[in-house]
């Protein structure tokens, strides 16, 4: 049984539920801003989150429900410049305190850190949005705590495509079977499944309903102090002593028989 020296996380809806209150609020300021008649109220934003990446969403979108405006000319700078104003706006929520860490991820990360686990980060969103969710959430030297991070300007192609997590396994220097990764949706476990890593679930408001298959354990939530029900939330004890050493079978008939238990959107 290989031991778990690192643990790998995704960002958005796995370190914080960003996705509703965060990027959706900020596209639809975007597409204000732009004179756009657009609005992604919040189960279109659900649907649109199967499209990886904010630019493809918004070319996912604008096929679907505005044909003439993405066919006229300079389609691809004018996408490029509403993703950037989105990721500006995206930056002002974020600073001004309204987005959190999910409830018990920061204590999570200092116990992780007090048993000397190596952090990384494996996302394919943009580095900008990571850099600035860290810094409000956990100060100015969050980034300090993540020895690897992989962002969506390290690579070409997004989640479910492994190729955030084989760079991450690459820049630590670790082979797959130990490491960890934490993810919040059914993307997320393909690429790192894809990458041969063995992978647990926290559950996010727009993910509980995915076909978890192939995952160690599903969780609605971290451990708090508080809480009762201690198997609906993943601690550092179970990354610690028991995640590499489930049995693959059992896990992944866990995965697909867990039923979804309430989503933790309390934040930290």
């Amino acid at each position: 049984m290989a031991r778990t020296d690192a643990v790998i996380f995704d960002v958005d809806g796995t370190l914080a539920e960003t996705e509703r209150d965060g990027h959706r609020v900020a596209f639809n300021r975007a597409f204000a801003e732009a004179g756009l008649p657009w609005h992604w109220d919040e189960r279109l934003y659900g649907e649109l989150l199967a499209v990886t990446g904010g630019k493809e969403r918004i070319t996912h979108f604008a096929r679907r429900f505005a044909a003439d405006w993405l066919e006229a000319g300079d389609a691809v700078s004018r996408i490029a410049e509403l993703h950037a104003r989105k990721n500006d706006h995206y930056a002002a929520i974020t600073r001004a305190g309204e987005i959190r860490l999910r409830r018990g991820l920061a204590r999570l990360l200092d116990a992780l850190a007090a048993a000397r686990l190596r952090l990384a980060i494996a996302t394919t969103t943009s580095r900008a949005n990571v850099e600035v969710l860290l810094r409000a959430t956990l100060g100015e030297r969050a980034l300090a705590r993540f020895e690897v991070d992989v962002c969506g300007e390290d690579v070409v192609r997004k989640k479910p495509d492994p190729e955030a997590y084989l760079l991450a396994l690459q820049r630590l220097r670790l082979p797959a079977a130990r490491c960890l990764a934490v993810e919040d949706s059914a993307n997320g476990l393909r690429a790192a499944l894809g990458a041969g890593i063995p992978t647990v679930i926290v559950r996010s408001l727009y993910t509980r309903g995915e076909d978890f298959g192939g995952a160690l354990r599903v969780f609605d939530g971290y451990a708090d102090d508080c809480r009762g029900e201690p198997d609906r939330w993943l601690s550092a004890s179970f990354i610690v002593d028991a995640a590499p050493g489930a049995p693959p079978g059992d896990a992944d008939d866990r995965a697909r028989s867990s039923p979804p238990g309430p989503i933790d959107t309390e934040q930290a």
